[in-house]
């Protein structure tokens, strides 16, 4: 997906950072050509804002997106997902952020989740960003109970893991 994104603003790196943004927040575009958040539009002027460009960047990036088949299906049908990372303290939730070696690698979620089902922990949710679009990839593990001793030291010795971080 991330290929075909870059191939299709390689002449526009305004617009290519702005296609980017959409992704990583979860943002879709509607089929009149804006921005929205699970089908609540966003003005174009507050997403430029953020990304510091001209309004008519992201209004000529959604254009772009919907006059291709490929992304106009992707944008489409995007939606936003809440992460409790921020709110799980408060909830008194445990969270583990796990830094892979290679996140490209297959099996990183699987191994950590054998863990955490080795210890009996139920997991509330599982984050992970996307290789191709942070800089430094990451698995975020949000659970209903504390870490049992032994449970993060297990984590840090799996192959596949670079940093554990509670």
């Amino acid at each position: 997906m991330w290929s075909e994104i870059i191939a299709a603003f390689s002449d526009s790196p305004s617009q290519a950072k702005v296609a980017r943004f959409l992704l990583e927040n979860g943002f879709s575009v509607n089929s009149e050509g804006r921005i929205a958040c699970n089908g609540i539009p966003i003005p174009s002027t507050q997403v430029s804002k953020v990304l510091q460009t001209d309004r008519r960047v992201v209004d000529a990036t959604a254009a772009r997106i919907l006059a291709s088949p490929g992304l106009k299906e992707i944008f489409l049908n995007m939606r936003a997902t809440p992460d409790l990372t921020g709110v799980a303290q408060t909830l008194g939730l445990s969270i583990i952020t796990v830094l892979p070696r290679d996140a490209r690698e297959q099996g990183i979620v699987g191994a950590c989740v054998e863990v955490m089902t080795r210890h009996n922990l139920s997991i509330r949710q599982i984050f992970v960003t996307d290789p191709l679009l942070a800089e430094e990839p990451r698995l975020v593990i949000i659970m209903n109970e504390p870490l049992p001793v032994g449970t993060v030291e297990e984590i840090r010795n799996l192959p596949q893991v670079r940093q554990v971080m509670i």
